[in-house]
């Protein structure tokens, strides 16, 4: 994959000013013409790798820097911000997004800020949940250390063995002197794992299948073994308060687990030689469809990336428990709750049934064309008769050609089903399913008619 050309004018304006240099005088350090500089800096041109080493070299000068942007989740972050339905009669689309944080990367940070700090439509300010997913998303959930830690122990682990829950024991017995014990369900009625030093025993429920025996096996080791590294990235994270932080790490320590039971290249590997065939993969690395669904969304390795998904957790109402873009530009699933038009409403009376549909987001910001989705259920804790909840995938239909669930399935964009981000901040005009009208959208009254929506809207586009 080509990575994008890095355009950063404003921040090497701000450096060159912070030197009290001239474009002239800068120029000269760098060892290009003037008006080369003015280019750059009014990001008519990319900042090319010979300027990079010049900056590095002239102003002891960290590259990261000019990468302002990821601090709010580059343009992803900032369109989803701007479509923010409070925004919506302004008409906002994806190219002035981009110029704005290109022309002016500071004052769109500011925004950011000062939108984050009030919260969307509906949520509480300075929510700590919401605060650790704005981490995650700041790090398009891919830990690279992580990662590595966690690949050079599965590779270690495999030396020898091939079970990986066998391999996971031992580890604990021979590194740790921790037995496994597995527990009946009136004895641990409400955990599902418990450290007992005194016994020197990793307690599990019966309850849990044996994908989650084997994540909470590999979550103790990582508990165990890299709290260290794991609280050096959650350090690096500003949170006003700790609960934030706590929910942060424990997202982190998460992601070592499902590492560990999917070591990144391997799991590409396979993931590309059988088209990212679900039920397949899920048999292969012994694990459960939402972990899978999980490790989907990590798949950014510098030269060694994977298909950009995103994945959500819903429940019968259609609210949104867990939500991880990744890579994705998709920006319909940031909302509070779902579109009842979405497929992946269906899977909750179609019990262990993938449900696969081509969806057409509108009114989020999103990109033009569709998206594939995948959709199944999955049980809260991975015990049977637990609550329930449905776990989606999705990956914009012009990258799944080849996926193995696509087989069968038009990816013709007119083909694809219109859906909203929930019914308060969808502005689609003729909706059967509507239940709620839109937040800050003009509605119709007509007395000498009935109109087949509980709601008419006035279209803006006449």
């Amino acid at each position: 994959m080509v990575e994008a050309a890095l355009f950063a004018g404003p921040a090497l304006r701000r450096l060159r000013k912070r030197e009290s240099l001239t474009q002239a005088a800068a120029a000269a350090r760098l060892g290009i013409s003037p008006s080369y500089l003015n280019l750059i800096e009014r990001n008519q041109r990319p900042i090319s790798a010979r300027v990079m080493v010049q900056l590095v070299e002239q102003f002891d000068f960290d590259p990261r820097s000019l990468r302002e942007d990821e601090a709010i989740g580059g343009i992803e972050g900032l369109a989803r911000r701007l479509a923010d339905e409070r925004f919506a009669d302004l008409g906002i689309d994806r190219e002035e997004a981009h110029e704005f944080l290109a022309s002016a990367p500071q004052v769109a940070a500011a925004f950011a800020r000062l939108y984050d700090s009030a919260g969307p439509i509906g949520s509480v300010a300075n929510d700590p949940l919401a605060a650790s997913r704005r981490e995650v998303e700041r790090w398009r959930n891919h830990f690279a250390d992580l990662d590595t830690a966690a690949e050079e122990l599965a590779d270690e682990l495999r030396l020898s063995r091939g079970d990986i829950g066998v391999a996971l024991s031992e580890r604990l017995r021979e590194r740790h002197q921790l037995s496994v014990r597995i527990l009946p369900r009136d004895v641990m009625p409400d955990s599902l794992r418990r450290l007992d030093l005194h016994a020197r025993q990793v307690q599990l429920s019966e309850m849990l299948s044996i994908p989650s025996r084997n994540f909470q096996l590999a979550l103790q080791i990582a508990n165990l073994e890299f709290a260290d590294l794991v609280d050096s990235v959650a350090k690096g994270a500003k949170f006003e308060e700790d609960t934030a932080r706590a929910l942060f790490a424990r997202h982190l320590n998460g992601y070592f687990a499902a590492a560990l039971l999917m070591p990144y290249s391997r799991f590409l590997r396979a993931c590309e030689a059988t088209g990212y065939d679900l039920p397949l993969l899920e048999r292969r690395f012994g694990v459960s469809f939402e972990q899978l669904a999980h490790r989907l969304t990590t798949l950014q390795r510098v030269g060694q990336r994977g298909l950009p998904f995103f994945m959500v957790r819903l429940d019968r109402a259609g609210q949104f428990s867990k939500t991880f873009a990744g890579a994705s530009t998709a920006r319909f699933i940031d909302s509070a709750v779902s579109c009842p038009l979405w497929h992946a409403h269906r899977a909750f009376n179609r019990a262990g049934e993938l449900q696969v549909q081509l969806v057409a987001p509108d009114n989020t910001g999103d990109r033009d064309g569709g998206w594939l989705t995948m959709a199944r259920t999955v049980e809260g804790s991975g015990a049977p008769g637990d609550a329930q909840f449905v776990v989606a995938i999705g990956v914009e239909a012009v990258l799944a050609e080849d996926l193995a669930q696509a087989r069968g399935v038009s990816l013709r964009s007119d083909n694809a089903q219109p859906i909203g981000p929930g019914c308060s901040a969808c502005h689609r005009i003729r909706c059967t399913q509507r239940s709620l009208p839109p937040v800050g959208r003009k509605l119709i009254f007509d007395r000498s008619r009935r109109g087949i929506t509980p709601f008419e809207l006035e279209d803006v586009n006449q």
